[in-house]
């Protein structure tokens, strides 16, 4: 399937608003700012950085959406609304993740190589969440909105809070398990920072 179709079909399926092909493709600005993000990856992975940079730039203008060039993003990724949507240089985003406006996936510094988050297959991005470092999203993982999420999260959980805290597993709450994933995201989050 190509990466068109597979765009639009993730919105037709994700999104109840979406009544047909030809609405998505004119008035989504989250399709509108991935294609114009392909054309601007692949200026940037033949190094023609300043004119990736200045497509990536004009079509900010243009959806209120920010997509560093460099960025990898698969087919099939949903930006829902999208306003405010910042993704960073070193960022990964894999086929099926649905992104909400106003979500960050930041770096935290101004270390060279990979310092932007990875979110895998499936995971939701809630409004005006932010994923910041070289941190990876699980396997449809969720993450509530506003949450700052600053360790890596597993797979198949939600998290919500400030700083993000696990609140479910496979969907359920299971106080045993997740007291026990938060001591381990606490442990490998001290770790990483001495």
């Amino acid at each position: 399937m190509g990466w068109w179709k597979k765009s639009i079909n993730i919105v037709k399926d994700l999104d109840p608003a979406a009544r047909n092909s030809l609405e998505v493709l004119l008035t989504y600005p989250g399709i509108k700012a991935l294609a114009a993000h392909r054309l601007s990856h692949f200026l940037w992975e033949h190094n023609f950085k300043l004119l990736a940079r200045m497509n990536s730039q004009f079509w900010r203008f243009l959806t209120n959406i920010e997509i560093h060039p460099g960025a990898k993003i698969a087919a099939g990724v949903f930006i829902d609304h999208g306003a405010g949507l910042v993704i960073g240089e070193t960022a990964e985003v894999e086929e099926g993740v649905m992104l909400y406006h106003g979500v960050t996936l930041g770096g935290t510094g101004k270390d060279k190589g990979k310092r932007h988050p990875t979110i895998r297959k499936g995971a939701l991005i809630s409004a005006h969440s932010q994923i910041i470092g070289p941190i990876e999203v699980g396997e449809n993982a969720k993450v509530g909105a506003a949450a700052v999420v600053l360790s890596d999260v597993p797979a198949d959980v939600t998290v919500v809070g400030v700083p993000a805290k696990v609140v479910r597993v496979h969907g359920q709450k299971d106080a045993i398990t997740i007291k026990s994933m938060e001591e381990k995201r606490e442990e490998s989050y001290y770790s990483s920072k001495l």
